[in-house]
């Protein structure tokens, strides 16, 4: 049986017990043993953490002592899946650089905050198994906006700006919305959806972080 550790916990405002839920459960579904912990303490064991299959980070705006992060990079460098969404995985240590390097990317705005609708654009040109199938659908939540690793596949994209302000004045860019990447043989899966747990009622959003997960962790 394939064994998934979620990690969650610091900022309450990103629902992250209840995010931890729903993943846990759809980790079940697949034949997962998907356990759930609140401390990052549970990345303190680096050999445990190398038995693992998938990693799943629904952690925001914590601190991370320098030997859990190497425990975490060494077992995703050897093979074991990273999964994460929203700032669960790419807001979870804003002063760790090595994690931001690790997951690749790092949240850095979300202009008009909570409630902006936006369309997150499936890329056609894609062969991925995580999009296959899918169209491009809409979200009311925050929109991220996301410094990326120039290495990253991106699997969707959202097009700014809606909401006004400052960064408008560049004009429209599209800012990835999910991407994968490699960490030596590890595969990493990222969504930027997630703000609160109501986000994965959205059919295609659930599916896409289902299909990511289990991505990771082949």
């Amino acid at each position: 049986m394939k064994k998934a550790l979620i990690v969650q916990g610091g900022w309450d405002g990103h629902e992250p017990k209840q995010v931890s839920e729903i993943f846990a459960e759809i980790l079940r579904k697949e034949g997962f043993e998907a356990e759930i912990s609140e401390s990052l303490d549970s990345f303190g064991d680096g050999e445990r953490l190398k038995q693992l299959n998938l990693i799943v980070p629904i952690w925001t705006m914590g601190e991370i002592k320098g030997e859990l992060r190497q425990n975490v990079s060494a077992a995703v460098a050897s093979g074991v899946g990273l999964a994460g969404c929203h700032g669960g995985m790419c807001d979870s240590f804003r002063n760790d650089v090595e994690w931001q390097f690790m997951t690749g990317a790092q949240w850095v705005s979300h202009p008009g905050n909570d409630g902006i609708e936006y369309t997150v654009n499936i890329k056609k040109s894609s062969d991925s198994e995580i999009i296959c199938g899918m169209d491009d659908f809409t979200v009311k939540s925050e929109q991220y906006y996301i410094h990326i690793d120039p290495a990253v596949n991106v699997l969707a994209t959202t097009r700014f700006p809606i909401a006004d302000g400052p960064h408008a004045a560049n004009g429209c860019v599209d800012v990835p919305v999910t991407y994968t990447k490699m960490w030596g043989k590890g595969r990493v899966f990222y969504t930027s959806l997630g703000h609160v747990a109501n986000v994965f009622d959205i059919p295609n959003a659930k599916e896409m972080m289902r299909r990511g997960m289990l991505w990771a962790a082949m």
